[in-house]
């Protein structure tokens, strides 16, 4: 471990520079920063790079906000003046390259690195990335706050990929919308400079500053695991001069800063996942290398990190990129094999998705699937998965898509699918138990079925999965001639480089090193061909019929309503709410979206069709299965429940049904009628006034009440048509899910005055009496009029109630 470094001394020009930060305008301020780059030494410039990088990107804890680059846009008349000056070229670069030549260190608290990770070294273990290696320190106050001593790329450029998952304080109102910020562009930039498709890493422009003093044991070259040799080591190597080949000196920056953005972006799951993915020859206390006289504290890992939405996107953008980084190879580079004549980022192009990406994509992947909210945000996760699944796209040929999906997949693509067998099957079943659980109805979650369903239907595709898992399963004693059997992978001592080398020959050992590494020796593999995916692929599809019917159904209405409320517009009588009769339903779900939602369910069954290869016959038969019942009518009956104690309680199949819309409680108010809501037609004054003088009659006379309703002769009906509950006159069939003791309480017999509160009854008295007046009647007499008129109906119904409802 390296020792802690000298206090430093007071800067005056770092003072000077604070208080200009809130003085000058922010223009004025970069022009004198590049003034500051280009003049002073690099020992002045030493003590202001901490804070000129926390003043730009945020600090670690988030209470320095930077220049909230995510908030950036290109309207934004700072943003050209941002990213000159961060430009891989620009003035922050200059900076970073002159403390590079000087071998400046800058600490990082363990604190602030990813869970696991942090977690991890508190215990005395060293992670596997040599990102860590050689860089702890141990802080003379003691062993609480320990730090990594970083080279200054290596510090700016974690300070910068950090700042996308620091939690920061945002004033209110503002939100991330899009990817035009100056920090999606940015790393993109960065990408596309130190890991450029065509050419090699532009050198640095203090190339001969550096290369007199060689840093071949802080530069970190280390591949992913003890054993294996840096790309630049093993090249260098081979040389009389570091200067021999400055190509082979600025390819590390490629590789640190590869290393930056996936242990900070892809390095967050729980604790025990990191342990089961770290080496044999990496599990070691620390104190076998300097015994500590205090034992580290335990900090188990137990934060609970959820991706956001511009972080998966950023993901994405890594992801596609080094596709295309890797896909750049020429085909004749491609197929030869390392020598001493191809260059150290042809290496690395061969090698950088399998050896840096793969793992920690995987688990970070299935980490979404399982915790992402179950709505449409997740379109990020999914799409991130499937650039990942699909290489091919980024090959750099300009082919028509529609083309490309007819041509299939290539065949030299099946070594990557083997390699990747987990990424097509796992997460596929991942994806399969979210997709049941959400409503296919909604345009939006049947855009995501349809986006899988046509990638993985792809000619050739389902094919190469199903010879990947054939090689998986393979008999063991396949494997015994081998002189070595432990499936080496990166995490595990070994290197993707060694998938050229002779000790791996045969697809068998290479599809059982990438399962085994990433889910451990003993883990269950379900084929995704196999019985059990393949009656999870039938219920999905069952699902999507029925969301197909719903969907069918909704359109249908929708059209009907907009048919009527043409005609009924030349009367002023249209509804102004075409989603009155679906109670729930999303205001996007109709009209083309409810069409474009039909079209891509029926494309989705097309596709699953090809996957797994079920006929027409196959298909009508999962039709049938769904009943006779799914029309019309159907969606006016109650969801599958069983009768509990405290009543209704859903199945599973009544649950798929209301989220897909097939079936639905009538939504109503089922407490006690006289404590409803006063609603928009009642006058509140009347309504409270009737509520005290119903509740005194009720009180005092409800034994009464009782006992009339309770007879069975004439009276008793009488009685139970004023004084029973409306809503159980007129039906006495449950419409949602209520209580025993609820029910009960609701229809005991009751005087309800409520009506008489509502304006349209006031106005129908008012004409009444209006109507009296005309007949030169009084106010009295209308008053008995009215009474006798009422009376009489209600002797009218209950004499002949019966008859007329059942004619």
């Amino acid at each position: 471990y390296m020792a802690a470094p000298a206090l430093q001394q007071p800067s005056f020009l770092l003072a000077n520079l604070k208080v200009d930060s809130t003085t000058k305008p922010f223009l004025q301020r970069c022009q004198e920063l590049v003034k500051v780059i280009d003049d002073y030494p690099a020992k002045e410039l030493h003590l202001i790079f901490p804070w000129l990088v926390e003043s730009v990107f945020g600090s670690l804890d988030g209470v320095i906000m930077g220049w909230n680059l995510q908030f950036l846009q290109a309207r934004s008349n700072e943003y050209n003046i941002v990213m000159d000056f961060l430009d891989p070229s620009g003035p922050m670069m200059k900076l970073v390259y002159k403390l590079q030549a000087e071998e400046y260190k800058y600490e990082i608290p363990v604190s602030f690195l990813p869970g696991p990770v942090k977690a991890s070294i508190q215990e005395g273990v060293l992670p596997d990335c040599p990102l860590f290696h050689n860089k702890l320190q141990f802080p003379l106050s003691g062993l609480q706050t320990l730090s990594l001593a970083l080279n200054p790329f290596e510090y700016y450029m974690f300070i910068f990929a950090s700042s996308l998952i620091t939690p920061k304080n945002y004033p209110l109102g503002q939100h991330v919308s899009s990817l035009d910020n100056a920090y999606f562009v940015l790393v993109d930039t960065y990408l596309k400079y130190f890991l450029p498709t065509e050419g090699s890493v532009p050198p640095s422009p203090f190339l001969t500053v550096m290369s007199l003093a060689p840093r071949a044991p802080s530069v970190p070259f280390a591949g992913y695991g003890i054993h294996s040799t840096s790309l630049l080591k093993r090249h260098i190597s081979h040389q009389p001069s570091v200067t021999a080949d400055p190509a082979a000196q600025e390819i590390w920056r490629s590789e640190a800063l590869l290393q930056v953005f996936v242990e900070i972006w892809l390095h967050h799951y729980s604790l025990e996942m990191y342990q089961k993915l770290q080496s044999p020859q990496v599990k070691v206390r620390a104190c076998h290398m300097d015994p500590p006289t205090t034992k580290l504290p335990l900090h188990p890992c137990t934060e609970t990190f959820t991706p956001t939405e511009e972080h998966v996107l950023v993901v994405r953008l890594l992801v596609k990129h080094l596709h295309a980084f890797s896909c750049s190879l020429k085909p004749e580079q491609v197929c030869s094999s390392p020598s001493a004549h191809s260059s150290p980022l042809e290496e690395f192009k061969r090698v950088v998705v399998q050896r840096f990406v793969q793992q920690k994509l995987y688990v970070f992947l299935q980490h979404c699937f399982g915790h992402w909210p179950l709505d449409a945000s997740f379109r990020a996760v999914l799409e991130t998965w499937l650039s990942y699944i699909q290489p091919w796209r980024y090959t750099g040929e300009n082919t028509n898509p529609q083309t490309d999906q007819n041509k299939g997949v290539p065949e030299k693509w099946g070594l990557f699918v083997q390699e990747n067998l987990l990424m097509y099957t796992k997460l596929f079943q991942g994806f399969l138990n979210r997709v049941v659980r959400i409503d296919l109805v909604n345009v939006k979650n049947a855009l995501m079925v349809f986006r899988v369903a046509k990638v993985f239907a792809q000619p050739n595709l389902s094919e190469m999965i199903q010879k990947g898992e054939q090689l998986f399963l393979e008999p063991e004693h396949v494997l015994h001639h081998r002189q070595h059997r432990v499936f080496l992978t990166p995490s595990h001592g070994g290197s993707f480089l060694s998938a050229r080398q002779s000790v791996v020959t045969d697809g068998v050992f290479r599809v059982k090193s990438h399962v085994y590494g990433l889910e451990g020796q003993d883990c269950q593999y379900k084929q995704m061909f196999g019985t059990e995916l393949r009656g999870a692929v039938l219920k999905l599809i069952q699902i999507i019929a029925q969301a197909r019917q719903t969907a069918k159904r909704i359109s249908d209405h929708s059209a009907e309503v907009a048919a009527n409320n043409s005609f009924m517009s030349w009367f002023g009588m249209g509804s102004p709410d075409l989603n009155y009769t679906f109670n729930g339903g999303e205001v996007d779900d109709t009209g083309e979206c409810v069409k474009k939602t039909h079209e891509f369910l029926e494309r989705s069954l097309d596709y699953l069709c090809q996957i797994f290869r079920l006929n027409a016959g196959q298909l009508s038969q999962l039709m049938a299965t769904l009943g006779s019942g799914q029309d019309d009518g159907n969606s006016r009956q109650l969801p599958d429940c069983v009768q509990g104690e405290n009543g209704l309680i859903l199945t599973d199949l009544g649950r798929m049904q209301i989220i897909n819309g097939l079936r639905r409680f009538e939504i109503e108010y089922q407490g006690d009628p006289e404590l409803q809501p006063i609603r928009s037609y009642e006058n509140a004054v009347l309504v409270r006034l009737f509520f005290k003088i119903s509740s005194l009659v009720n009180e005092r006379f409800g034994g009464h009440m009782e006992v009339l309703c309770s007879r069975q002769d004439f009276l008793g009906r009488l009685g139970r048509h004023y004084l029973a509950s409306p809503e159980v006159m007129a039906d006495g069939r449950q419409r949602s899910p209520e209580t025993r003791r609820t029910a009960e309480r609701n229809r005991r017999p009751r005087l309800s005055l409520r009506t008489l509160a509502s304006y349209r009854t006031l106005l129908m008295l008012l004409f009444l009496y209006l109507f009296g007046v005309l007949f030169s009647f009084g106010p009295i007499s209308s008053t008995l009029l009215i009474l006798t008129g009422g009376f009489l109906y209600g002797l009218f119904i209950t004499l002949f109630g019966d008859k007329l409802k059942s004619q």
